[in-house]
């Protein structure tokens, strides 16, 4: 131990015999938020899955949510201040569908607040005005009125949808997303995320695997999923992203059951997901690999990223323990 006012030796890294599962537990009792210590423990630890992890996760939550019905303290760590953001509340709904809580009187206040911000078209844009005069990243600007974004409104009704959640707001923010999940042509890593979240969850499926199809194409004509880690300069990042900022295909099918996991091979996946594994760093974290523009912002983003490696590893049957 240190002396009194002293700062001590840095804190080691965790023994690289240890399981990933072990060094990762390490990072993330030394650096994560108290909610990302909830998740870990619920997904991962003793007992994880059973009522009282998921209730200690629920908790944890409560404390970013806003009188208005969404959510803000920079739960999503990009934007901060006080103010409930789209952003922030496609968060907190992804939280409570990881512990099955997704429904119920919560998810009908989302919804009220989700319809308080939405667009003329029914959507959400990716951030509402309100974020004004609070430290936001640099590369979601602010505007007055902004535009409905697939960005934002795509993940958040799939995710609805899965769940059984029915809304009025919901009805319209579906038609957006068709229409702008059918009519995308050039595109980006994130926008084509977020469709697939939508697709992943809509009820047609039909309509959904056939859109999933036409995407898959895109991905791989515009070469936005980098399908050789070993050879990533063969691979352009996308105008606006951080250099070095690819999205490999386990970005893209996060699961097996994806939609998106049709359109790799085997060996295209397998690749995917041994580099995921060998990006473990040595003191247990997985790296922010999109723009870090304040010290803050990527201390409590980097675990959830290595929250998200790690289901993502176990989903594909990887040994993490």
């Amino acid at each position: 131990m240190a002396e009194t006012g002293a700062f001590p030796e840095a804190v080691p890294s965790p023994d690289a015999a240890l399981s990933p599962l072990a060094r990762a537990e390490h990072f993330v009792w030394l650096t994560a938020r108290v909610l990302e210590q909830r998740r870990f423990a619920y997904h991962f630890l003793d007992g994880a899955g059973g009522d009282p992890a998921a209730d200690a996760v629920e908790t944890a939550l409560t404390s970013y949510a806003t009188a208005d019905g969404g959510y803000g303290f920079a739960l999503e760590p990009d934007l901060r201040g006080p103010v409930s953001q789209p952003l922030h509340t496609g968060h907190a709904l992804g939280v409570l569908d990881s512990i099955r809580r997704c429904g119920g009187q919560r998810v009908e206040r989302v919804c009220r607040y989700l319809t308080s911000v939405s667009t003329p078209e029914g959507a959400l844009p990716a951030i509402h005005p309100s974020q004004r005069g609070y430290p936001s990243a640099p590369f979601v600007p602010i505007v007055d009125n902004p535009p409905s974004e697939l960005l934002a409104t795509g993940p958040v009704v799939g995710l609805l949808h899965r769940n059984e959640v029915w809304h009025a707001w919901l009805f319209r923010a579906t038609d957006f997303c068709w229409a702008a999940v059918e009519s995308l042509e050039r595109s980006h890593p994130y926008e084509i995320r977020a469709a697939i979240a939508f697709l992943d969850g809509v009820p047609d499926r039909p309509r959904a695997r056939a859109a999933a199809d036409r995407l898959g194409r895109l991905v791989r004509e515009q070469r936005l999923a980098a399908l050789d880690p070993a050879d990533l300069d063969a691979y352009p990042v996308s105008p606006g992203y951080a250099p070095g900022e690819h999205h490999f295909p386990h970005d893209f099918a996060k699961v097996p059951e994806s939609l998106a996991r049709s359109w790799f091979t085997d060996a295209e996946m397998e690749r995917s997901l041994d580099f995921l594994a060998r990006d473990q760093e040595a003191d247990g974290g997985w790296p922010v690999r999109w723009r870090q523009w304040a010290p803050g912002t990527a201390l409590e983003s980097r675990p959830i990223v290595t929250i998200e490696a790690l289901r993502t590893l176990r989903a594909y049957g990887r040994h993490i323990d």
